[in-house]
């Protein structure tokens, strides 16, 4: 049986190891993982969770919120939710959503937002809809 709770200082290993494995467009390198993950720890406006089956992390969850003119206050931005490849399908990613979604409800968030280009039909199937395109610009 999984748990979800907030990410500890010692998850920081299995964390760096599903954030390689969720990574697309970036090599995640260990030292920037490192100094990101510690600040994220300290940051009063970031929400990290993990899933934890037993002693075993086995998903986790970022994102962020911030205060918006658009929206008449906060709202919430998922930045990256990963599961192990041997955990999926089992209701992890779902319980990590709603970990995320209950965070940004407590800070009174108007909407929770995110970008995906791999699992839009994970998204739908918990009540998310299609709402903007996607732009970036490499810096």
């Amino acid at each position: 049986m999984f748990t979800i709770r907030q990410s500890e200082l010692d998850d920081c290993e299995a964390v760096f190891v599903l954030a390689k494995q969720f990574a697309s467009s970036f090599a995640v390198e260990r030292a920037a993982f490192d100094k990101s993950y510690t600040v994220l720890q300290q940051s009063s406006d970031a929400y990290l969770g993990v899933a934890a089956d037993g002693g075993r992390v086995v998903g986790y969850v970022l994102g962020f919120d911030h205060y918006t003119f658009f929206a008449n206050g906060r709202v919430s931005w998922l930045e990256e939710i990963m599961v192990s490849e041997d955990s999926r399908r089992c209701g992890i990613g779902r319980r990590l959503m709603d970990s995320f979604e209950s965070w940004a409800k407590v800070r009174s968030s108007k909407l929770v937002a995110l970008a995906t280009r791999r699992a839009a039909s994970f998204y739908f199937s918990i009540g998310y809809e299609e709402s903007a395109t996607y732009f970036r610009k490499l810096l």
